[in-house]
């Protein structure tokens, strides 16, 4: 069975070599600007549940008190909440760093009397595609493209790009009925 299975393999002629030596490099570079831009969604997630964590915990250990204020939730809190959202991005491991093309992450607290916004925001590099970013970017992106091309073609060779989140979270001792700052039009519908 296994003899005349074998046979009848060898006896067929292959694939031309030709094809696939032509089309190997346009399947890699499809493959590259795919997972690149995978990885970028994989950004934009990680940002997401960063934000939902950095608020949560704000919200729970953050005081109203000024001499806390100042003193614990500046010097140690933020701090700690910055060192978490990093290493939870993958700025801590080179290998997640280098494919993400992470660049910096900022974590910004702005009080007010009710509601606590936190703002995340990661830079990233360009991508860099060789392939992609080895041509004139006038030429690329001239008519009828327009700036939707100029912006993409400097996002993928030249600037990077920057993911902000924005979660508003309440403080803990809640004095009026939770109602976000954007939900307040709907209500009155």
């Amino acid at each position: 069975m296994f003899k005349n299975l074998f046979s009848s393999l060898r006896s067929k002629r292959g694939q031309a070599t030709t094809e696939v030596v032509l089309l190997f490099p346009i399947f890699f570079i499809l493959a590259l600007f795919i997972i690149k831009i995978y990885g970028l969604l994989i950004v934009l997630q990680k940002t997401e549940i960063a934000s939902a964590y950095a608020g949560r915990r704000w919200q729970l250990e953050s005081h109203r008190a000024i001499k806390y204020t100042q003193g614990w939730d500046k010097n140690f809190l933020m701090a700690d909440i910055k060192k978490k959202v990093q290493e939870y991005i993958g700025f801590n491991n080179p290998a997640t760093r280098k494919f993400l093309s992470l660049r910096k992450v900022d974590v910004g607290i702005k009080r007010s009397e009710v509601w606590n916004s936190i703002t995340i925001t990661v830079s990233t590099y360009p991508p860099r595609i060789p392939f992609l970013c080895s041509y004139d970017k006038r030429e690329v992106c001239k008519k009828p493209y327009g700036a939707a091309c100029m912006r993409g073609y400097n996002f993928i060779c030249e600037t990077g790009g920057t993911i902000q989140v924005v979660k508003q979270v309440p403080n803990r001792d809640r004095p009026i009925g939770f109602i976000l700052p954007n939900s307040a039009k709907e209500l009155k519908k």
